[in-house]
């Protein structure tokens, strides 16, 4: 199963970065092959993403969160089978730094093709870099995702 890693820093504080990301309804406005996400409950989103022409659902529990720190998710059912965390780390007031990783199972020959070749490394490269502009362009979050117990 092939594994990227990608990190990025961002000027926002590490709470604001936190924030957003983990509005996944809001994804389609930074990442590119993301159509739309709908989360029916706190753990499940469900996807549909656009690679060239191939369009794929699937499903991802949220296996992990933790404000400020981590998001984790496997999926569950679906066309696209992968797992992933995302960590934030405070590096001042001001600047957070976005850690991805990914693994996944391409399909079919365009997918493996694609894995050999490093498409999907610069994937999430651009999409982090979309990232860092939409959130230091807004400087807030829309949104927070913050447990009850959280303190």
């Amino acid at each position: 199963m092939p594994s990227v890693i990608e990190t990025i820093d961002v000027d926002v504080p590490v709470s604001v970065a936190y924030n957003q990301w983990t509005q996944f309804e809001e994804f389609p406005k930074f990442l590119d092959e993301v159509e739309s996400i709908t989360q029916p409950t706190d753990t499940l989103t469900v996807w549909v993403v656009k690679v060239g022409t191939v369009e794929r659902t699937f499903e991802a529990e949220i296996t992990e969160q933790h404000p400020d720190e981590r998001v984790a998710w496997t999926s569950t059912g679906g066309e696209v089978d992968h797992a992933g965390v995302v960590t934030f780390h405070k590096l001042s007031e001001s600047t957070s730094r976005v850690s991805v990783q990914l693994d996944w199972e391409p399909k079919g020959l365009l997918e493996k093709l694609g894995a050999t070749l490093g498409v999907d490394n610069h994937a999430i490269k651009k999409d982090l870099r979309n990232f860092k502009k939409y959130i230091e362009s807004k400087g807030t979050a829309e949104g927070a995702w913050r447990p009850d117990n959280y303190r």
